[in-house]
Order: C-alpha cells, then sequence, then structure tokens
C-alpha cells in the first residue's frame, strides 16, 4: 500500500474545496527554518496526485511530470499572490497557468457502443496523466481567480507560513490553528513592546 504524505498541518480552509489552493499549499515552511514539501521527489508526486484522485492508483510519474506540477505550482503561488496584493501579475505566470489549462482535454468526449449506446467519456492516456492533472488544477484556480470567491483569498499571517486559505470570516487570516496561536502571540508581544517603549519615553 503507497503511504501517504503526511504533511505538518491539516488543510488551510478552502483547500478540500480547491484543489488549486491545496497544491500551493503542498510545500509549507515553518519556524526554525523547517519545511516540507509533497512534491519533493516523484514519488511523492504522484502519491500527492493519486490521493485527490487526479491519477489512477498504480501510475508511475517520472521527474520530468513532478518538475512540471512543481512549474505550476509556482506560478499559481505568483498568481494568487498578486490577486491579494493587488499588483500585475507577470505575463509568463498566465502563460504557464493557460499552457496548463489548454494541456489535456477537460470536456468528455461523446462515444458510443452497442452494448451501452451513447455515453460521455473524459479521455486521458497514460501517457498525458500529469497534463490531465494539471488541467484540472489550472481550472479549479481560473474558476477561483476570476470568480465569486476570489475576494476570500488570503494568504497566512504567521511568519513564516506562507500558506493561502479563503477567509472564513472578516478578522481571521492564518490557516491553521498552531498558526492563528503565533500571529495572536506576536501580537500580544508586540502591544507589550509598544506600551513598554511608551511607559519609557
Amino acid at each position: 500500500m503507497r503511504r501517504m504524505f503526511e504533511m505538518p498541518l491539516p488543510p488551510s480552509p478552502g483547500a478540500r474545496e480547491h484543489r488549486s489552493i491545496d497544491l500551493v499549499n503542498s510545500e509549507i515552511h515553518l519556524p526554525g527554518g523547517k519545511s516540507y514539501d509533497a512534491l519533493n521527489t516523484p514519488e511523492g508526486t504522484t502519491t500527492w496526485l493519486i490521493t485527490r484522485g487526479l491519477v489512477d492508483e498504480g501510475a508511475i510519474l517520472q521527474s520530468y511530470c513532478q518538475s512540471r506540477l512543481v512549474g505550476l505550482r509556482g506560478d499559481l503561488r505568483e498568481a494568487f499572490a498578486a490577486r491579494i496584493s493587488g499588483s500585475t501579475v507577470d505575463p509568463r505566470v498566465l502563460d504557464g497557468i493557460n499552457a496548463a489549462l489548454v494541456a489535456a482535454p477537460n470536456t468528455p468526449l461523446l462515444r458510443y457502443a452497442s452494448s451501452d449506446g451513447f455515453f460521455r467519456s473524459l479521455e486521458h492516456p497514460a501517457t498525458r496523466l500529469i497534463e490531465h492533472a494539471m488541467s484540472v488544477i489550472a481550472e479549479d484556480a481560473s474558476a477561483l481567480l476570476a470568480g465569486d470567491e476570489a475576494h476570500l483569498l488570503a494568504q497566512c499571517e504567521a511568519e513564516p507560513c506562507s500558506r493561502f486559505l479563503l477567509k472564513t470570516h472578516g478578522r481571521r487570516q492564518w490557516c491553521s490553528i498552531r498558526c492563528g496561536d503565533r500571529v495572536r502571540a506576536a501580537r500580544s508581544y508586540a502591544r507589550k513592546r509598544s506600551q513598554t517603549n511608551s511607559a519609557l519615553t
């Protein structure tokens, strides 16, 4: 049985619903210089895709596929950051996302079999597994960035975490309880320091 890569934090709000957020958050930075990357090997990348139903059990992906998915992750991270900050998006980022969108068909084709009659089938040959997975993720990202939830996209405020999330309420801007505790502790420390400095002047 394939061992699932265990990430040190639970999925951030919105990551279960949006594969694009899930992909961008597949790399985590934690205090003390620790980092975790679910896509750090071809085997890890394959496991990540299988557990999300993006490729079939038993699939074997090579380092070329891993590199392509990591590249898409970087493009999505930049696009999400630009949406949050209101900054201009590098055209190369859009080129990368659009290339993933059209790399494999997302529309089920009409087929016919004498035993079943007409049916629709989304076909992605074994040689194009990564293209199919990337197109599904890019479609999700495009729908998110151009849709009604775009204004909810945020980035965790707990340094050095950089995970993305969908805000569940106005003031919360952290991806997990652990990061929320760090944000609150940092704010409390900053208030106390400010009060101490004011008392000394």
